[in-house]
């Protein structure tokens, strides 16, 4: 069973060895239920495989911390092994570290070691690694979205012990070619999907992706191809080309407009969005937000890539993603944690809350 008086780097040794690949993650959720309802002071509730806990004080402020229980799948690194002051396995980085902090401070709590000067409430939830319309937080955000209210949300994925704020929003979208299928001997009586898609990468080539501040941070954009697709057989015209792109913008932008800006890139092609997620703004010039940047104690940067931020931004909740660990190292078979930043990013964590 968890043990969360163990100190953040043992309890994150302990996480990485229960495997909770996405979908997988029953066992993982009973473990983290039973070792929050032991934890004096929380209201504890199950809802599928996203486990929930809160504090009801009577104080005026709430602050959410939320993070994922799945992992993508294992690659020869689980079990959890030392090195060092690196802790090696399989969700080390991501975001098993983040989680171990999330339920140190419910024993903190707990005990009363830790006095916060908020109401807390913790989101531990499922399938943020496999596609959106499986994420916990996501079904959350759509049907109880009373169960994340709060003044702050802090992501606890990997940030390298900074402060990230807001996040890129993403677009997916197929750009078709059509032809006329032919014999490839006889090719003049076809035509070339796939030829007429050069004018497609012709497009992304010379792109010049913005760069843009946003309350203070800096986000680069990009547009890019990841994935062609045409050809019938070796010896006939393609009657039809797809290449898919994805654009990754900057939270100055909306969802609609981000589409438009990519229907514009691409007139004259006909285009269809396959995945749009909004960007989230930083939100870091209220009181709360500052307030962690203070006890963090470093420059806050922008986060670039999606994060569950967005679901929150969504909501009109501030959010910022703050957790131990390298994102670069996130899904590697390499993966792994420095336990001294994992016990630093506790330690801000605890600052920032014990404010009155």
């Amino acid at each position: 069973m968890l043990d969360l008086g163990v100190d953040a780097g043992r309890l994150t040794a302990a996480l990485v060895d229960i495997e909770s690949v996405s979908g997988n993650e029953a066992a993982l959720a009973d473990q983290v239920e039973t070792a929050l309802r032991g934890c004096p002071g929380l209201s504890v509730e199950r809802d599928g495989n996203v486990v929930l806990a809160r504090t009801d004080g009577g104080r005026t402020q709430r602050v959410v911390l939320a993070g994922h229980l799945d992992t993508v799948p294992i690659a020869g690194n689980v079990p959890s092994r030392v090195e060092g002051d690196l802790l090696h396995g399989c969700g080390a980085t991501d975001m098993k570290s983040g989680l171990a902090v999330m339920l140190r401070v419910a024993h903190l709590v707990g005990t009363g070691e830790l006095r916060p000067g908020v109401e807390l409430t913790w989101v531990c939830y499922d399938c943020e690694e496999v596609e959106a319309a499986r994420n916990g937080l996501g079904r959350l955000a759509r049907d109880r979205p009373d169960v994340l209210a709060g003044d702050l949300a802090i992501l606890l994925e990997p940030t390298d012990g900074g402060i990230e704020g807001g996040c890129q929003g993403t677009l997916r979208a197929v750009v078709r070619t059509r032809g006329v299928r032919a014999h490839s001997a006889r090719s003049w009586l076809g035509e070339n999907a796939i030829h007429a898609a050069a004018p497609i990468l012709a497009r992304l080539a010379e792109y010049r992706a913005r760069e843009v501040d946003v309350e203070g941070l800096r986000y680069r954009e990009g547009l890019n191809a990841v994935a062609i697709s045409g050809g019938v057989a070796g010896n006939v015209i393609p009657d039809e080309c797809t290449v898919t792109v994805n654009y990754r913008f900057a939270p100055d932008r909306s969802a609609e407009q981000a589409e438009q800006h990519v229907r514009e890139v691409f007139v004259g092609f006909e285009l269809d969005v396959t995945d749009l997620a909004p960007a989230a703004r930083p939100g870091l010039d209220s009181l709360l937000p500052k307030a962690i940047v203070a006890a963090v104690g470093r420059e806050p940067r922008a986060k670039l890539g999606w994060t569950d931020v967005a679901r929150f931004g969504e909501l009109g909740i501030p959010a910022v993603n703050f957790g131990p660990g390298d994102s670069n190292l996130a899904h590697k078979p390499e993966e792994h944690v420095s336990l001294a930043q994992v016990r630093s990013v506790e330690g801000a964590l605890v600052r920032f809350l014990a404010r009155d």
